[in-house]
């Protein structure tokens, strides 16, 4: 078992469809009216405006990292290499967080389609949490939905990948039509007003942003899995983050432009409603929309699978969680037992009804910013601490990147605080991140008692010396050549 190896099959199609899938998901679907409602749509563009060069700045330093170091686990193998072991268990553990709630998002998202296709489909009340009433065939719809995502990461990443392409196409598919659509058939008049609750709406929305965008750091963490030349990865990574931002822009004016303030507050689905107007009211190209956004919710569930399960086995390898998890498939390759525990979370999270699509938002938001913050910071140390390293996409300018990177980071972060007025909610949102803080205490000090500093360093240098060995006699090559 200890021999097995991640396949590494990935190609550039596969790569790009992987990050772009991960990064749209559903939220295009579900909370553009809230961005609009909250901003403005001049506002919430400008918000998605800000949290693209977040996410641009960030993404660049991840691909320089990425290519020079092509492991699985990314943020754990930068961080420890730039800082040591336990800023490496943070920064990798902030961003499961992130993905383990996207994860979660989406089991609560899938249930939420169906209300616009099947109506009043929900029934058999169980209880209300946040004044939202959770129903037997509400919460069973995304339990359902958790199971299968689950199954198809547990049967491998060429499975997972053929999959996530496919579903990649009919999301642009639908995306271009809305946005086309309501070009030609909206106004500018229904776009007003521009801007809403000043830079209080603003930052509410930039807040949101980091989770819309995670999805690129999915590359990092497949690193090993990926048959590729070291500086592509680093590209696509960036082609990835560029894309997304071109995409929330362009849905976020769609939508404004075809529908008005009054249509988007009786909306259930603002976007599959911008759809069917900007169609002449059209049910059938309503329910392509949604169809689309099905799709979302499948490659970022899919892709968040990846990355989690990556991830977590990436700690356990290390001995930083216990070692089971980090155990292969001896048939599919796959971190199976780290999947089966991203289920977990999954299925659990229908019974929590649909308020917990925002609290799950801000916290993994948080979760993300901070894994962010902490990978730039390794992008600065290492460009002091080892410049000589073999960097196959390598930024000129520098560590000026990794700066911006780091303060834009640290601005985000700032916006999640108490007495900010994006700040998180208590106690459901601070509660998700004290509790996840605490596992994640729990686990790390249990794991290093039992397997021991030593045993985790060793490994991680062992894994990072053979990927710098491999560096340098391609370095050698490529100048002989």
């Amino acid at each position: 078992m200890s021999n097995q190896k991640l396949m590494k099959i990935l190609g550039k199609k596969e790569v790009l469809a992987l990050a772009f899938g991960a990064m749209i998901g559903w939220g295009w679907v579900v909370t553009a009216g809230l961005w609009i409602s909250e901003a403005g749509s001049l506002g919430s563009i400008i918000a998605f405006a800000i949290g693209g060069m977040l996410v641009v700045f960030v993404g660049l330093t991840y691909a320089e990292l990425t290519s020079a170091l092509p492991l699985a686990g990314g943020e754990l193998i930068y961080s420890f290499k730039a800082m040591g072991r336990l800023a490496s268990f943070i920064t990798t553990w902030a961003v499961i967080l992130g993905y383990v709630s996207v994860v979660a998002f989406e089991s609560v998202a899938l249930p939420t389609v169906f209300e616009y296709l099947i109506p009043n489909y929900s029934q058999g009340h169980l209880y209300t949490i946040g004044g939202w009433d959770v129903t037997i065939t509400w919460a069973g719809v995304g339990i359902l939905g958790s199971i299968l995502i689950a199954w198809v990461n547990y049967r491998g990443i060429k499975l997972t990948s053929s999959i996530t392409f496919i579903l990649t196409l009919l999301i642009m598919i639908a995306g271009v039509l809305l946005i086309t659509g309501s070009s030609i058939t909206g106004t500018a008049q229904n776009m007003e007003p521009l801007f809403n609750k000043g830079i209080a709406g603003l930052l509410t929305v930039v807040i949101m942003t980091p989770f819309m965008f995670v999805g690129f750091d999915v590359i990092p963490q497949a690193a090993e899995e990926i048959n590729l030349k070291q500086k592509k990865i680093g590209q696509l990574l960036i082609v990835s983050v560029v894309l997304a931002v071109i995409w929330y822009i362009a849905i976020i004016f769609g939508v404004s432009r075809v529908l008005t303030p009054a249509e988007m507050s009786n909306s259930t689905l603002v976007t599959a409603d911008a759809m069917a107007k900007a169609f002449g009211d059209s049910r059938m190209m309503g329910n392509i929309l949604v169809l689309g956004g099905i799709g979302g919710i499948l490659t970022s569930w899919i892709g968040f699978y990846v990355g989690g399960s990556r991830a977590i086995y990436a700690l356990a390898k290390a001995g930083m969680l216990p070692k089971t998890l980090g155990e292969l498939h001896p048939k599919y390759h796959t971190p199976h037992k780290a999947i089966l525990l991203i289920g977990l979370f999954s299925t659990i999270a229908p019974l929590f009804g649909r308020p917990a699509l925002v609290w799950l938002v801000d916290a993994g938001g948080l979760g993300l910013v901070v894994a962010w913050l902490m990978v730039a910071i390794s992008f600065i140390v290492l460009r002091k601490k080892n410049p000589d390293m073999h960097r196959p996409f390598r930024l000129r300018g520098g560590a000026t990147f990794g700066w911006i990177a780091v303060l834009m980071s640290i601005g985000v972060f700032i916006l999640y605080m108490p007495g900010m007025p994006s700040a998180l909610i208590w106690p459901y949102e601070w509660m998700i991140i004290v509790l996840w803080a605490g596992l994640g205490m729990i686990l790390y000090k249990i794991s290093m008692s039992k397997y021991g500093k030593k045993s985790s360093n060793q490994h991680l240098n062992r894994e990072i010396a053979k990927v710098m060995k491999f560096d340098d006699r391609t370095e050698k090559l490529e100048k002989i050549k």
